[in-house]
């Protein structure tokens, strides 16, 4: 079974102190109004429920028997009619109010209480999304999909299934209980003292239920997840799945998080269903005992050592009231599964938001405005989370218009080098400077802002061909997108589409070509008009004929602006003004292309085994792939 343990916000979701607590607080509270609006009207209808039972045991009594005066509790004598027949039309139209009363407030407890809820359930997923946006890649290298997605849908819509539901319940709980328990009480204490002995007995077996099954829920929630993970890893996956005929494979992996999900969710059902029903049996063996001691009481006097009288209208609104005391209590097992179920879930929402970012802009952050492209590496070294060193000592410089080419081995650290310029990750030791600021002074929206960055495998929004090339300049007219588009040599093919800019490319860009893909993204860039541009072996996964392309389009992208290439064919860096070889961490040569050849050192060695002068790579270049 995968564990939660293996996510990358588990440590700070144990750290979580009262989830629900800090839910209220930091959002129930600035939604107060609705809450307390939606809690006086559940208080009112509530309320107004009790009335018709007391009323009626009331009349039955005072009209029908003829026994006793007409009198209702907090009600003043005066206010009373006097006649036997303005009694009963009075009680008529109490009852009649009270279930008024009831759907009234019923309909405002249903539209204040779910607009609190839902408004709480917006505010926790945008804010949790936010929180998860603004943290760095580190998070993002180790992250589960299926496991955010589940705390941004699941978890969300279990808080507020818990405000919405289960603080309503429990208001309900406690106003009938009081309520019934203090009409009973002023009816009759002595035999409300046999309707309410086991209420004590339910307390306790609630309590036990609660320590038994608050660890079962949290096992629930973290299976949730990895199911989303795996499902959300099959789908994207799909279609090496179906080029490799690993469908039953999946379908197995799918099975086992299934399977583990079944098995937690029925240890929580197997120990709900014992709460549930011993609930329900408390309250029924509360019922019973009102029935048979008041019946007892009505026919043969007081039994069992009670004294005093019980009229018949007394013990029919002790019959009406048990029996509304009864469905409450049997409902407190609803409220223990929303509120464990909540509180597991809170802790994996303020985990989510509580991920601190290794990457702060610093408080006096200065804003990058209209950069030159003046790039410095000095003596930079970097490891993730103090682990093994992934650069060393890397130091090097680059004046504006500049292009240095990267080249080195599977895991050299080419790609890294890079993301340190945008800061992705901070260094570990050293600075990377743009334009003589160190990139932790500066903001990061005006940095990233003045970069601009193709990976070998861009990434497209399910959208049309003009929104992912408009894609961080929202406001560029389409003229300036067909600009870009043609800048990049995608206008004509884009042209020859159906409907040309206005074709959806579908979910990750599927419905394109690798080549076509990779000059929409070279469009976004062009249209971004960043003064300084990495290209990361962006030709790497197309075909010759698409590789010319792109490297024309490449070419006219980078005139004039400093231009990093992280290059796996060594041709696309060959006319650069300069070349980073790195080789574990470190830089191990530099130079202009025809130097490196002079040198005969790691590059030269990569540039004849290309252009086919070696058969293959010495051993240690093997060794390092």
């Amino acid at each position: 079974m995968a564990s939660s343990e293996d996510t990358p916000f588990d440590q700070y979701r144990a750290d979580v102190d009262r989830p629900l607590v800090r839910l209220f607080r930091e959002y129930g509270v600035p939604r107060l109004r609705w809450f307390a609006a939606g809690n006086v009207a559940n208080l009112v209808g509530r309320s107004a429920s009790l009335l018709p039972p007391l009323v009626l045991g009331t009349a039955i009594d005072a009209i029908f028997a003829g026994e006793g005066t007409y009198s209702l509790p907090l009600v003043p004598g005066s206010w009373l009619p006097a006649s036997q027949s303005g009694q009963f039309w009075f009680s008529v139209a109490l009852i009649l109010v009270g279930f008024v009363l009831t759907g009234v407030g019923t309909f405002l407890w249903g539209v204040t209480m779910n607009r609190f809820a839902h408004g709480v359930m917006h505010a926790v997923r945008t804010d949790t999304f936010a929180a998860m946006q603004a943290l760095d890649m580190a998070f993002f290298d180790d992250k589960q999909t299926g496991e955010v997605m589940s705390v941004l849908n699941n978890d969300a819509s279990n808080l507020e299934t818990f405000l919405d539901d289960a603080l309503s319940e429990g208001l309900r709980i406690v106003v009938m209980v009081l309520g019934i328990a203090g009409i009973l009480v002023y009816l009759n204490a002595q035999l409300a003292a046999v309707t309410l002995v086991l209420v004590p007995v339910m307390g306790l077996f609630t309590w036990w239920f609660m320590r038994r099954v608050e660890p079962l829920y949290k096992q629930v929630r973290s299976d949730v997840g990895n199911l989303n993970t795996r499902l959300e890893n099959a789908l994207s996956g799909v279609e090496l799945v179906k080029t490799t005929g690993t469908e039953d494979y999946e379908t197995g992996r799918v099975r086992d998080a299934s399977s583990d999900l079944y098995e937690s969710n029925m240890a929580v059902l197997t120990l709900s269903y014992f709460y549930r029903p011993g609930m329900e049996l408390l309250a029924g063996l509360s019922f019973a005992a009102t029935f048979l001691v008041g019946g007892l009481w009505l026919f043969q006097g007081p039994p069992f050592g009670l004294t005093g009288t019980l009229t018949v209208g007394e013990f029919v609104t002790f019959v009406f009231l048990t029996q509304r005391f009864v469905e409450p209590l049997s409902q407190a097992s609803n409220i223990v599964d929303w509120y464990e179920n909540a509180k597991a879930s809170g802790e994996r929402v303020f985990g989510l938001m509580d991920v601190p970012p290794h990457v702060v802009e610093a408080d006096d952050a200065v804003v990058l405005a209209d950069p030159d492209g003046a790039v410095e590496y000095d003596d930079v070294s970097f490891s993730y989370d103090e682990g093994e060193r992934i650069l060393r000592d890397v130091d090097f410089a680059v004046e504006p218009g500049e292009t240095v080419g990267l080249v080195g081995p599977t895991g050299a650290g080419k790609s890294t080098v890079v993301k340190l310029l945008l800061r992705l990750y901070d260094v570990t030791d050293g600075a990377v400077r743009v334009d003589g600021e160190d990139v932790r002074d500066v903001t990061v929206s005006s940095l990233r802002s003045a970069i601009g960055y193709v990976s070998q495998d861009p990434f497209l929004f399910d959208g049309t061909i003009a929104e992912n090339i408009r894609y961080g300049r929202f406001d560029a007219s389409d003229e300036a997108v067909r600009e870009a588009a043609k800048a990049a040599e995608a206008h004509e093919f884009v042209s020859n589409l159906p409907e040309g800019y206005d074709t959806r490319v579908g979910e990750r860009g599927v419905k394109l070509s690798g080549g076509q893909r990779q000059r929409l993204a070279i469009a976004r860039v062009v249209l971004q008009d960043p003064a300084i541009l990495i290209l990361d072996e962006a030709t790497s996964s197309v075909d010759t004929e698409t590789e010319v392309l792109i490297q024309r389009s490449m070419d006219a992208v980078s005139l004039d602006r400093t231009t990093f290439v992280i290059a796996h064919r060594l041709s696309t860096v060959r006319d650069a003004d300069t070349i980073l070889v790195l080789e574990d961490g470190a830089v191990v040569e530099r130079g202009t292309h025809d130097e490196l050849l002079d040198v005969d050192g790691v590059y030269a060695t990569f540039w004849r085994v290309q252009a086919g002068e070696l058969d293959s790579l010495p051993d240690r270049f093997v060794e390092s792939l």
